[in-house]
């Protein structure tokens, strides 16, 4: 169990009235959920290492391929606390909020405020916890001011996942129907698998939009369906056959 569950959750502050920490409640991403794969096979080995270099590892690449999921299943495996760094704020900086144990750290290349950020990583430093850190980009890409936060970002060791084989991109798109409990014909998913971009972002946005039209009108997801809410992502010429 993640310490995100329960009042074990809740980052503290070693001064003042305790802060509840705004912390994310991922669905159905356990290590048996997970799909392997040859393009996120060097972040599972990462990942499985029992040490890091400072105890720090940024794990990064394009939406829709995993990240998250590994983030997970990860703080799952080691009782770490997950936080969405978007969600960090001033005033969390402020009430020097503290987190004991272990640290997952979501959308690390967008923190809401860095000053929190860095003291998540000095406090994890010095109390020798180990921080997983996720984003789009590389420390070497991502718009940091912090000048101490840049450089402790970049002496991180990273490693990154890449876009779904075809494979895998198969695999993706069933698993994602199942997700969302979508019944969704065989000729139907065949013909949207051919017909979208080879990206995991491109089939989590499809599956999306398709299961909010679908509830919306209480029809069921069909080819014309697709044709109208997915008219950027179908591949331009293929999109009327």
């Amino acid at each position: 169990m993640t310490k995100q569950d329960g009042q074990e959750g809740h980052a503290i502050s070693d001064a003042g009235p305790q802060m509840a920490f705004p912390l994310r409640r991922p669905t159905a991403m356990t290590a048996e959920r997970f799909i392997t794969s040859p393009s996120n096979a060097p972040a599972r080995a990462w990942l499985s290492r029992k040490v890091w270099p400072d105890g720090r590892l940024w794990l990064w690449g394009p939406a829709g391929t995993g990240k998250t999921h590994l983030l997970s299943v990860w703080a799952q495996e080691h009782d770490a606390t997950i936080l969405d760094a978007r969600l960090f704020s001033h005033a969390s900086s402020g009430g020097r909020i503290r987190v004991r144990g272990n640290l997952a750290i979501d959308n690390a290349d967008s923190p809401g405020d860095e000053a929190t950020m860095l003291h998540l990583l000095n406090d994890a430093l010095t109390q020798g916890d180990r921080v997983l850190m996720v984003g789009r980009l590389p420390p070497s890409r991502s718009h940091v001011s912090l000048p101490d936060l840049g450089s402790r970002l970049r002496a991180t060791a990273t490693t990154a996942t890449g876009e779904p084989e075809d494979d895998l991109r198969a695999t993706l798109l069933l698993s994602l129907l199942a997700d969302r409990q979508l019944v969704v014909s065989q000729s139907v998913t065949e013909w949207l698998w051919r017909h979208l971009p080879r990206t995991g972002n491109a089939l989590v946005s499809a599956v999306e939009r398709l299961d909010d039209a679908a509830l919306a009108r209480g029809t069921a997801i069909t080819r014309a369906l697709a044709r109208e809410m997915l008219p950027d992502l179908l591949m331009p010429d293929m999109s009327e056959e």
